[in-house]
């Protein structure tokens, strides 16, 4: 499987984080991406890196004033009298109430951020943007007949709506892809199999009857988003059963978690996508910071070959996986789970 990965996510290490009420370094850190990449070049999978495809796919999925915000708001920060090195919010609109989009940049970046796990620096945009390449680029090859191309995604995307940053993400990259996929498939499938739940993704197509959204994530009760991801989310309008949500009981692990996986599949089916895009967390490792579920490392393989089973054209985009020394191995792991059943 030809592995998609760009080198400018680099020079984004985000340094503010603030985790209850305590300001710490981010999780999502630019050494996630190096351990992947070594892991699947030592595993002998191709590395390309992705063409520049401009504008146009991440302006399908997010609106014009959130993109702008996102390429200009670290330069307007620093011209703030003593400002952060990093843009963070400090107030947000109050949900359910009139609100007017703000003119300063202080104003926006609570407009256009959603939490304080989304701090935008000085080359946060170069590399969210070159992620959305990796992505747009590893559909392509799948249009281009490809079986299925794994795109090495960091930041990652799923948390990120039309027009908010959130939880790491800064542009929706399996939205990107699946957007991309429908220039030839009238339908098309998003599986998300991140710890978390994906939010993002969620909202962009609540309303949508094209794209099929399934996520397997940690019960929000008591575990971040905390305010999506319930099982009564369904969509709404045209979108209306095009949405599930099936939230799983912290500490989890593959005995619980592979008949969810197996009924998400008999969903695709029922849909039947010409493709499907796979947001792909690795943070259900039993071993990951965030410790939401005990899946194993073989685990990985086989909830990858019960997906490649389904025998559609197949798009995996990174989203979480957090490090640890499995980190590496679990995606060796999820891969030749994926291409042996395929």
């Amino acid at each position: 499987m030809k592995v998609v990965y760009s080198d400018l996510h680099q020079n984004h290490d985000p340094q503010l984080f603030l985790l209850r009420g305590r300001f710490k370094r981010s999780n999502e850190q630019p050494e996630r991406a190096y351990r992947l990449l070594s892991a699947v070049q030592k595993d002998g999978h191709e590395i390309v890196a992705p063409a520049d495809y401009g504008s146009g796919p991440r302006a399908c999925i997010h609106s014009p004033e959130y993109l702008r915000f996102l390429e200009t708001a670290w330069a307007r920060w620093q011209l703030l009298d003593d400002p952060s090195e990093e843009v963070m919010p400090n107030i947000h609109p109050f949900p359910g109430q009139p609100s007017s989009y703000p003119e300063s940049v202080v104003g926006q970046a609570g407009f256009h951020m959603g939490d304080n796990a989304c701090s935008i620096g000085e080359h946060t945009w170069v590399a969210a943007t070159a992620s959305a390449d990796v992505a747009t680029h590893a559909a392509q090859l799948v249009l281009d007949g490809q079986r299925a191309a794994y795109a090495l995604c960091r930041p990652p995307g799923h948390h990120a709506y039309t027009d908010r940053a959130n939880g790491f993400c800064y542009l929706n990259n399996a939205a990107i892809a699946a957007q991309y996929l429908r220039q030839r498939y009238t339908r098309v499938a998003i599986l998300d199999l991140d710890v978390h739940h994906g939010n993002g993704t969620q909202g962009i197509f609540y309303r949508r009857a094209d794209v099929l959204t399934i996520s397997l994530h940690g019960d929000p009760r008591n575990f971040t988003p905390f305010f999506t991801g319930y099982a009564h989310e369904r969509g709404e309008a045209e979108g209306l059963g095009y949405n599930i949500n099936k939230p799983l009981p912290l500490g989890t692990d593959l005995t619980g978690y592979l008949p969810a996986l197996r009924d998400a599949c008999a969903s695709v089916k029922a849909f039947s996508p010409g493709a499907l895009v796979v947001a792909l967390g690795l943070d259900a490792h039993e071993h990951d910071p965030y410790k939401g579920m005990r899946i194993s490392t073989s685990d990985f393989a086989v909830l990858l070959s019960h997906i490649a089973e389904l025998g559609l054209p197949t798009v995996l985009v990174q989203e979480g996986g957090y490090l640890s020394e499995d980190l590496g191995p679990n995606l060796v792991s999820a891969l030749k789970g994926f291409e042996t059943a395929a």
